[in-house]
């Protein structure tokens, strides 16, 4: 039995699923033990003691009713159970020469062996399936004098049976425990999506009038910076509201928008973010890439045009590319300033940089002057 295997008998969706299959199969034992009632009483003369034949189609019958009374209760569905279970089934078959003669024909259980043989395929999957029908099937046949084609094609059938029936079963249960994560997920997503939308309608709202407030001509030192920081938290919540959009698609992707976000509000300078107003899911390798070469863009302006400098980051998510634009409005780095760094060993803008964006296979295009610097950050999708 394989871990997930394990993991799908104990969850609430896998249970529920074992317990209704056992349900089902307490029908199939009643069939089958009618069935094991009627062909014992057509072939009463073929036995050499006929009242052990009675004893022992009686005891069948009694062990039918008590293992569907355990078999649709999970705490009297127990290993113990199950193995006196297949137990009676390799029993019954044993007993079959001493009733009925060493030159019987058909066993006295018949199918009624099934009913074991599923309560293994049910509980413990293809693999119980399986060494269920192995046991029945050698116990069968090492019992025969020979093997005919009837004994042959009974023992087909428990092989093939017995597994595939575990094999569905496991199936049912697997479909059944990732609905039931997909259904707390989507109720999580429905949550969270209400809770955004309170969140837009009332505190971002605020948070804006605050700001603007704030950055009015004349509007006194307290009150701007009490503007900054209503601007830094309006992004921020921005941030955790585009990201919600996208915690069900996995770990192995990042929302570059919120990460985008994130960044210019935790940074020490003013930075005005522009996103399209909704998640842009990337591969999370390549998202923070791109993020950490955002990075050194407002790293650099820090260092070389200082703390008052403002920074402008705009995002825009195209169908096979992404495209980050960072400018500064500084006064635009020196002719030949970043060869010579280049050529002294320090590498800031050719690999935190450049390098990032060529290892994505992307292109990272520069623009300085007096007017001010921006670097454009594409990557292909």
């Amino acid at each position: 039995m394989t871990p997930r295997d394990r993991d799908l008998a104990v969850t609430g969706a896998g249970a529920a699923v074992e317990d209704r299959l056992f349900r089902a199969l307490a029908l199939v034992r009643v069939l089958v033990t009618i069935n094991l009632i009627v062909l014992n009483i057509y072939r009463r003369d073929n036995y050499d003691h006929p009242w052990a034949a009675v004893v022992a189609v009686g005891a069948m019958v009694a062990w039918t009713g008590y293992a569907i009374w355990a078999s649709t209760s999970a705490q009297r569905r127990t290993t113990t159970f199950l193995a006196l279970d297949l137990a009676w089934a390799v029993g019954s078959i044993a007993a079959t020469p001493l009733i009925k003669g060493a030159d019987y024909n058909a066993t006295i259980p018949g199918f009624w062996v099934m009913g074991a043989l599923l309560a293994w395929a049910v509980h413990w999957h293809w693999k119980g399936g399986l060494a269920a029908a192995a046991l029945l099937s050698i116990t069968d046949l090492v019992l025969r004098d020979g093997i005919d084609q009837a004994n042959y094609g009974n023992v087909f059938l428990l092989m093939i049976g017995g597994p595939t029936v575990g094999y569905m079963c496991a199936s049912l249960q697997r479909m059944a425990t990732e609905r039931d994560t997909a259904e707390r997920a989507a109720a999580a997503a429905e949550e969270r999506t209400r809770l955004a939308r309170a969140v837009h309608d009332g505190v971002l709202q605020v948070l804006a009038l605050v700001q603007r407030r704030g950055t009015e001509t004349g509007a006194p030192p307290e009150l701007a910076e009490l503007g900054r920081l209503a601007g830094e938290q309006e992004r921020l919540l921005r941030s955790l509201i585009r990201q919600q959009g996208t915690v069900t698609a996995g770990p192995a992707v990042s929302d570059l928008a919120g990460m985008l976000e994130e960044l210019g509000t935790r940074h020490s300078l003013r930075v005005e973010v522009a996103t399209p107003g909704v998640p842009v899911p990337l591969p999370s390798d390549v998202a923070h890439e791109i993020a950490a070469a955002v990075g050194s863009c407002l790293d650099n302006v820090a260092t070389h045009v200082g703390a008052g400098a403002r920074v402008w980051v705009l995002l825009e998510a195209l169908p096979d590319e992404v495209v980050v634009s960072v400018r500064d409005d500084g006064p635009g780095i020196p002719s030949g300033r970043l060869e010579s760094a280049a050529a002294e060993g320090r590498l800031g803008v050719s690999e935190s940089i450049r390098g990032r964006i060529a290892d994505l296979g992307g292109t990272a295009t520069l623009d300085t002057g007096t007017h001010g610097t921006e670097w454009e950050l594409t990557v292909p999708l």
